[in-house]
């Protein structure tokens, strides 16, 4: 098992791990420990470098493959047992923490004022959509939750992070925002993220520590997606 360092710490940028396999077919490694997160929850995965003696070599993708973290690496290929010292892409990384905390104050939004359920969601940097069950989303409506969003962010919610037995975990109410419980049985503890005084909800992505940190909040696009399906386009700037 790979110890997973972004669960605990979102803020951590460069890590010292051993290569415990490899995958030659993918061209990829696994690590003892890894900061690099391999993407879902609509987050992509992050990517980065790796160095091992006198070499230096690309994480071009991390993916979760077989219940095993894969780290794609473009150059040279340390061998099982080497030691390295990975860094993250920290422009990158971050600007992905910004837009999946302002994902989590409008769905914690919606939620709390209109009683919407999520169905969907995706982000890249700085831009990110998500689906709500609304059955109407009109200008007006579209602009009043931007107006409360941005709102919610100025308030600077501290957001806490939690990792719990998924019995203690599941005691809390409205803990899956989604309209499928997208969580597999055989997760035994379960990752929140908590907006203090606002969201409270399962997820496995990186976040700031204070929604101060998102920035402004502009809803670009919004498009029916289906009969009770409505799709949010969102942009930090």
């Amino acid at each position: 098992m790979t110890k997973l360092l972004f669960q605990p710490d979102s803020y951590l940028k460069e890590f010292k791990a051993k290569v415990i396999e490899i995958n030659q077919q993918e061209n990829s490694i696994i690590l003892d420990q890894t900061a690099f997160y391999p993407g879902g929850g609509g987050q992509p995965n992050d990517i980065g470098q790796i160095q091992f003696e006198t070499c230096l070599a690309q994480v071009t993708k991390v993916k979760i493959q077989s219940g095993k973290i894969l780290h794609w690496v473009v150059g040279e290929m340390p061998t099982v047992g080497t030691k390295i010292t990975a860094t993250i892409d920290w422009d990158r990384r971050y600007k992905l923490m910004r837009t999946h905390s302002a994902l989590h104050v409008l769905c914690g939004l919606v939620w709390r004022d209109y009683s919407a359920q999520v169905t969907g969601g995706n982000m890249e940097p700085l831009k990110g959509r998500m689906d709500f069950e609304f059955e109407n989303l009109k200008k007006e409506l579209v602009q009043e939750i931007e107006d409360k969003v941005n709102a919610e962010i100025g308030k600077g919610h501290e957001i806490r992070i939690k990792i719990s037995p998924r019995e203690e975990a599941f005691q809390i109410p409205d803990l899956i925002r989604t309209k499928i419980n997208l969580l597999p049985d055989h997760i035994t503890e379960v990752r929140t993220v908590e907006i203090v005084g606002l969201d409270l909800q399962a997820d496995g992505g990186t976040h700031v520590a204070n929604t101060n940190e998102i920035g402004h909040v502009r809803i670009v696009d919004y498009k029916s997606k289906g009969s009770i399906n409505k799709r949010i386009y969102i942009e930090l700037v």
